[in-house]
């Protein structure tokens, strides 16, 4: 049995459409999106059509739970700023309809046909919460408590990694359009059942990096979201992680009278 396990694809067509190509000539038995499809990247609404039309199942993840709070009213006040116009376009592309749809997406799939395994986009408790190889044991046991199953795949991170945990393995998947470890790459996970145990191997593909870049531009997204669309786009150009980096910062400079487009001036001289 083979599974294709794909998610944070960020609005990234390019990227998108380069893993499909590939995840179709691997011949799963399943593919499944573990959530944040949307929000970027500029081409949101494409992906998350792209991803309907595939008819597997769909997480959500924490970017889809952001446009949806924000098209139905439940979103804080902040989120109406210029802090937030990323999500802002993306509610606007995708329209509110399908964003109020996606409080409709499941946070795990589990199947009865695929034993021992569980996918989330973060954890079974939280869309945000990050797991990396020195999070202390006590902190995940609260993320997956009275969790059966042996495999936890998820995503969220942008990082390709595995650790132990006890007796289980938690297997992050990398990130389909915005991994964040410098390669400009497209990744997803591939899991092999054989005999009683899963057998994971991370997918890092080359794919048209410049045509992705070229959609911020060739659109109106960088007139339309600001100084934090250009941060969106520098994590795409670099692969590194920007946007929270910047906000803790920026919850700093905020105080101090700093408005946004000098904060994001003077990180983006500085990193």
């Amino acid at each position: 049995m083979r599974l294709a396990i794909l998610c944070d694809i960020h609005g990234n067509l390019p990227a998108f459409e380069a893993v499909i190509a590939h995840v179709k000539q691997q011949s799963p038995d399943f593919l499944l999106i573990a959530g944040d499809i949307v929000n970027g990247s500029p081409d949101s609404f494409t992906c998350w059509q792209y991803a309907q039309d595939l008819h597997c199942p769909i997480l959500r993840g924490n970017q889809e739970r952001y446009v949806q709070e924000l098209a139905t009213g439940q979103a804080p006040s902040l989120s109406h700023s210029p802090q937030f116009a990323p999500v802002q376009w993306t509610r606007a592309q995708l329209g509110d309809e399908i964003c109020a749809s996606f409080a409709d997406l499941p946070l795990s799939w589990r199947s009865e046909s695929v034993p021992d395994l569980v996918v989330v986009h973060a954890s079974l408790q939280n869309d945000r919460d990050d797991i990396w190889g020195h999070t202390p044991a006590a902190e995940i046991t609260q993320m997956f408590p009275e969790v059966a199953e042996h495999y936890i795949i998820r995503g969220h991170n942008h990082f390709a990694q595995m650790r132990l945990w006890g007796e289980r393995q938690i297997i992050t998947a990398g990130s389909v359009g915005l991994p964040m470890d410098s390669s400009n790459t497209a990744q997803y996970l591939l899991l092999d059942r054989k005999g009683s145990a899963w057998h994971a191997t991370h997918q890092s593909l080359c794919y048209d990096h410049d045509a992705a870049i070229a959609r911020f531009h060739d659109t109106n997204y960088l007139r339309e979201t600001g100084p934090m669309g250009r941060l969106c786009l520098r994590e795409l150009v670099t692969g590194t992680a920007h946007m929270v980096p910047f906000l803790r910062l920026y919850a700093r400079w905020r105080k101090k009278g700093v408005g946004l487009n000098e904060a994001v001036e003077r990180f983006l001289q500085a990193y």
